[in-house]
């Protein structure tokens, strides 16, 4: 009877160890393992240089590495690279490196699809498949660092978890991920080169804090008006802004980490003077920073981008306030990479 294979990389480093001992062998094969699978990338067994042949035969026997695979890479003009990655099960996300004169960033998926139903982003427009595993996140970051590396002449320098899902829906495997990311074993980067992007789940928000967490925290924001934000993002009628403020009162007074709002600035929608008070209003609450981003449209006309006049509405006042603010103009528009339009068309 053929023994079903485990994913090696669930395992601990201890469970590693304690697999080698089991079968004979010293635990330190464990270490050498453990490297090759996170810190070297190893994509097979055969990989494993300094490890008996015997050894990854054994390995080989017992175990898989679910490595992803980059399906199609896609170039934009600007530079921008969009990865169709392939998991292990056939299912698709996407991924982006973003570069600019001084640093490279990895936008990064967290589910296949997506928990949430914002009606202007074409990610929520696909169900919810699964959440990804914790290697499929690390996979993606290794991907783009690597295309970094060739494009670039750079390692990656930054990564923003604002790709396909909600990332604290998937909020184990999310914490995994990154523990492996800013590990030394992994690939040692800063936490606060990591930016976190919730919709706003105010319990989740109170468990980062909890757990003291030390990478950067955004919040898609669009709307500090309850009604507003509803017909945005339907979901939100769970989670009103009385509660999203608390828990980022609560994730300020715990961690001393200001908050990004991401805010994109709709016609007809949120480009009216309610709306430039109400967001003014909302960031004296925690100290914090707002990104005005460009609307990238995904195809039916319901979302338009508001006018320059609008957007110039919103600076003035926040500035006035002394809330910093910067207009994010949108990169890989012509490649379907830009914020929101994540939607595996290829798959």
């Amino acid at each position: 009877m053929q023994i079903e294979k485990k994913d090696i990389r669930a395992l601990s480093k201890d469970q590693l160890r304690e697999f080698f001992v089991s079968n004979g062998d010293k635990a330190f094969r464990g270490n050498q393992v453990y490297e090759w699978l996170w810190n070297k990338g190893a994509h097979n067994f055969e990989d494993m240089t300094n490890v008996a042949k015997s050894t990854r035969q054994m390995l080989e026997e017992n175990f898989v590495i679910n490595h992803i695979r980059v399906d199609q890479m896609q170039k934009s003009e600007d530079g921008t690279v969009k990865n169709a990655v392939r998991l292990h099960d056939g299912l698709v996300v996407e991924s982006v490196l973003i570069p600019t004169e001084t640093r490279t960033t990895a936008c990064v998926s967290s589910q296949v699809g997506c928990s949430l139903d914002c009606n202007f982003c074409a990610t929520a427009r696909l169900k919810r498949m699964r959440n990804l595993n914790p290697d499929e996140i690390y996979d993606q970051v290794i991907a783009i660092d690597n295309e970094s590396r060739l494009y670039h002449n750079r390692p990656l320098s930054n990564i923003v978890f604002m790709g396909m899902g909600e990332p604290l829906m998937n909020y184990n495997n999310v914490m995994k991920a990154i523990d492996k990311i800013i590990s030394p074993e992994g690939l040692g980067m800063s936490p606060k080169r990591i930016t976190v992007s919730t919709s706003g789940v105010p319990k989740m928000i109170k468990k980062l804090a909890d757990d003291e967490v030390k990478f950067r925290l955004a919040v898609s924001l669009h709307s500090a008006i309850d009604e507003i934000r509803s017909q945005i993002m339907p979901f939100s009628k769970s989670f009103p802004l009385a509660d999203l403020r608390e828990a980022l009162e609560y994730w300020y007074s715990h961690t001393k980490s200001r908050v990004t709002y991401e805010y994109v600035v709709w016609k007809g929608i949120n480009d009216n003077k309610a709306s430039v008070d109400a967001l003014v209003k909302f960031c004296k609450y925690v100290p914090c920073k707002v990104n005005l981003i460009e609307y990238n449209p995904i195809d039916d006309g319901e979302f338009q981008q508001a006018s320059e006049e609008s957007i110039n509405e919103y600076i003035k006042a926040l500035e006035r306030n002394d809330i910093v603010v910067k207009v994010r103009r949108s990169r890989g528009k012509d490649i379907d990479a830009a914020c929101g339009q994540l939607a595996n068309k290829e798959a």
